[in-house]
């Protein structure tokens, strides 16, 4: 433990708790990237969506679902074939690094089950399911990659109402019912390389329908024809439900999602401590009002505020 130092006004808490505390024990390869919540621009309404052709990559030729990018806009979300903001910015940075260890390079060896990323946080309202679901939208629009999108969050799931979806089968319910074949259960949408798992029925066993043999097996069954897929988990907070640690065991990669000024450093040390299960971590600090190095990503391409 470093020496204490009254820490700057201005700085935000994990710069704070930085000069404080050393989390390189606790995080091992953990990195810290800041996400802005401010607002997107407002761009002209889409008044007509037209489905995208099928990428070669994916194996699905079927039905897909139109995604309300109206709702997407007002959210605060990253609009397919939008113009460069820097929320999108934002995330073009943090998924390279996540790409790297799911897919490694000549000179880096992929993380094993790297495709794999649990996004989680230590508590409700700190921007998880923001944080999953840009990334998600993010990594679509890669021309090598596609990425199933998971609703883990079984008791309080979110992602189908913040992409204007209907409810349908989902995870929870492959878990529960070996007849059910999971890709039946994946909703297919009109956003080219996007595809939606829902959370499924809720139970009172999801844990430990998470705890048994067969969610490996049904995990495997989600890239094992599809090599080019990312399948990103949006886990409940990890300090209020059981079902996020349990998920890190069969994950490759843990984003951990921190909200500046809010998040305090106990609760993170708590919920990285429940992470165990996953040996590669890093950090996410959502909700930054300002940046040290005064960068403004999306102005460059004439969209920045």
């Amino acid at each position: 433990m470093n020496k204490y130092s009254p820490p700057r006004k201005s700085s935000s808490l994990l710069e704070r708790a930085g000069e404080i505390y050393d989390y390189i024990p606790a995080v091992r390869t953990g990195e810290t990237q800041g996400v802005s919540r401010e607002p997107m621009r407002r761009e002209n309404p889409v008044n007509q969506i037209t489905p995208s052709a099928p990428r070669p990559v994916s194996v699905y030729d079927g039905p897909r679902v139109i995604v309300d990018r109206d709702k997407l806009r007002e959210a605060g979300f990253i609009v397919p074939d939008g113009p460069v903001t820097g929320i999108s910015e934002e995330f073009r940075i943090i998924k390279r690094q996540l790409l790297l260890a799911a897919k490694g390079n000549d000179k880096v060896a992929p993380v094993r089950h790297g495709e794999r990323i649990l996004i989680c946080s230590a508590h409700p309202d700190e921007g998880k399911t923001f944080c999953a679901l840009n990334l998600a939208l993010s990594i679509a629009a890669e021309k090598d990659n596609e990425v199933l999108l998971v609703d883990a969050d079984f008791a309080k799931p979110s992602i189908l109402s913040s992409l204007g979806l209907e409810g349908s089968k989902g995870l929870m319910d492959a878990l529960a019912d070996p007849d059910l074949p999971v890709e039946n259960c994946i909703i297919h949408t009109d956003i080219a390389g996007l595809a939606i798992l829902p959370a499924g029925d809720q139970t009172n066993a999801d844990t430990e329908y998470l705890a048994s043999s067969r969610t490996e097996q049904v995990l495997n069954r989600l890239t094992q024809n599809n090599p080019n897929r990312i399948v990103i988990f949006d886990s409940p907070p990890a300090l209020s439900a059981s079902p996020a640690s349990v998920l890190a065991t069969h994950v490759g990669q843990v984003l951990m999602v921190v909200k500046a000024d809010e998040t305090t450093e106990t609760a993170l040390r708590d919920a990285l401590s429940l992470m165990v299960g996953c040996e590669h971590i890093q950090l996410l600090l959502n909700g930054t009002k300002f940046s040290p190095t005064g960068r403004r990503f999306g102005s460059y391409y004439g969209y920045g505020e």
